[in-house]
């Protein structure tokens, strides 16, 4: 077991806006994330459009559903962002302010 830490480079989950029981498994599968198991359908997808190693976690809530994109790197997890997600697609801004946060994070770590 890897144990990678996580790094919240933007995004939370609180209760409210998200149920208890919503944010248990949420904080389950970023567990299983850590310590170093493949997620796939139904529970995650990848996110090539964002970029190599992304991924995101699909949680349904009592009435909504919400969206964890994160990275696998070697040393962590990095979170990119937490949103609730009201349509099939992904939203164009999401995918965008994702890619300059990557961006961002890794100039500062070069």
């Amino acid at each position: 077991m890897s144990d990678k830490p996580l790094r919240w480079i933007h995004g939370e989950v609180k209760t409210p806006p998200i149920s208890i029981e919503s944010r248990r498994k949420i904080g389950f599968l970023l567990r299983e994330l850590q310590d170093g198991m493949n997620l796939s359908m139904p529970h995650s997808r990848p996110m090539p459009t964002i970029g190599p190693r992304c991924h995101e976690l699909r949680v349904n809530d009592q009435s909504k559903t919400w969206r964890v994109i994160h990275r696998i790197d070697a040393d962590a997890i990095l979170i990119l962002e937490v949103f609730e997600k009201k349509t099939s697609k992904t939203p164009p801004q999401v995918i965008d302010v994702c890619r300059q946060r990557l961006q961002r994070y890794e100039e500062a770590m070069s």
